[in-house]
């Protein structure tokens, strides 16, 4: 299962992303920002695509994690508005783990407060809400 964080911002310029080579869809920009200003802090995977938008991996307090973005953008859109975005993180479990029903993902999990709370903090990122 996954969880995903919705919010408003107009920090990123999708038209200048890179095109998705399966779908036409944007998000590309967002996990490039995190990747390269949580360097410090986390290994963010180079995001690559998908069809439903674009992901990356990564390792949070030992376990691993898939994270990914969307914006809700298409062409003939006004860019420069604050545009809706989709950010998804799912938790990766082992056969037994899921077997048993443990190590389950959910909005209290550590990596999904970590990111939440990074778009909360940030001024130019708005209405923040979890579905």
């Amino acid at each position: 299962m996954n969880e995903s964080i919705y919010f408003r911002t107009s920090l990123f310029d999708v038209t200048e992303e890179k095109e998705n080579p399966i779908n036409p869809v944007y998000g590309i920009s967002l996990l490039e920002w995190l990747r390269a200003g949580l360097a410090n802090e986390l290994v963010i995977t180079e995001p690559d695509a998908e069809d439903w938008g674009w992901y990356s991996e990564l390792e949070y307090e030992g376990s691993n994690y898939l994270i990914g973005a969307c914006a809700l953008y298409e062409q003939g859109d006004d860019p420069a508005v604050e545009l809706e975005w989709v950010f998804q993180v799912v938790k990766h479990r082992s056969f037994k783990e899921k077997l048993f029903g443990k190590n389950k993902m959910s909005t209290s999990d550590a990596c999904f407060v970590f990111f939440k709370e990074l778009f909360e903090k940030h001024p130019d990122i708005k209405e923040v809400q979890v579905g």
